[in-house]
């Protein structure tokens, strides 16, 4: 599932190109996984639309939208959303192509712009969805990013889980999933399994400057193409080789050479170092 660098950079790459631009039409695919807002209802409201801005808020790609100038109506005034909300899934895509490019099997969504180009939802699995809000749409927890070293620590306060699993917690951290999870807790000196809410202050406020430090340096590097993740443009990420446990069962640890172990937590495959990791 691409986590917040991935949906970052998805978002961002999708802003650069289309911020601005109007919704000409929206066409929708007849599978139902993919929709939370009825298909119909999405595209009525969103022809015509203007994109403000498309940007990220936990693993989700929200578009800011607003009715663009002289294409006001009664209808469009009383139905007229104020965000498409996007959620890639497993295996989703959002790419800005050229309408002459072949459609990909499994597009479920195409937005057609005033510009010429096309927004395209591919999701093969279909787990993705798709959504219009008229509130402001804020994710179910505490952004990654921006979150303080007290903030952060008082969210694990009490907490008898693995400081993996409350890693994963989406209710807690929007956006971190399995790939930055273990990698934040190896460059923490963290082992995955060691209970939340009886690690010290100290030990947290390490875990808080390791997990920004990697999501950072993940979006330089335009995410990590460990499966089929691709950005905007269809380009892969290259922080995978940058990965330090992740994925690397059995290989030498970059630290000390103790070979990296897997188990499993809160239902993930979990990678790290017996030594590095206390």
């Amino acid at each position: 599932m691409p986590e917040l660098p991935e949906v970052e950079t998805i978002a961002n790459g999708v802003h650069r190109r289309i911020a601005g631009d109007t919704i000409r039409s929206a066409w929708f695919s007849s599978y139902k996984q993919p929709f939370k807002t009825p298909p119909d209802e999405m595209a009525a409201a969103l022809a015509g639309q203007r994109i403000a801005q498309v940007r990220r808020v936990g693993k989700h790609i929200v578009m800011d939208l607003e009715r663009a100038p002289g294409s006001r109506t009664k209808r469009h005034r009383e139905s007229a959303p104020g965000q498409w909300i996007v959620h890639l899934g497993m295996t989703g895509r959002l790419l800005v192509t050229d309408p002459s490019v072949p459609q990909a099997p499994h597009t479920h969504a195409v937005l057609s712009l005033a510009s010429g180009r096309e927004l395209r939802f591919v999701d093969p699995r279909r787990f993705g969805r798709l959504a219009l809000v008229s509130e402001p749409f804020t994710g179910p927890g505490s952004e990654p990013l921006t979150i303080t070293k007290p903030a952060f620590a008082a969210l694990f306060g009490g907490r008898k889980l693995s400081i993996k699993a409350a890693l994963l917690n989406q209710s807690l951290l929007h956006g971190v999933g399995n790939i930055y999870a273990d990698e934040s807790l190896f460059r923490a000196g963290i082992r995955p399994t060691r209970q939340a809410g009886r690690l010290p202050r100290k030990r947290l406020d390490r875990l808080h400057t390791a997990l920004r430090s990697v999501l950072r340096a993940a979006i330089r590097a335009g995410g990590s193409s460990v499966s089929d993740y691709v950005d905007a443009n269809g380009d892969r990420g290259f922080f995978q080789i940058q990965h330090c446990v992740y994925m690397r069962t059995g290989e030498p640890c970059l630290v000390c050479g103790t070979p990296i172990r897997r188990v499993v937590l809160a239902g993930r495959g979990t990678h790290f170092c017996p030594v590095c990791q206390k």
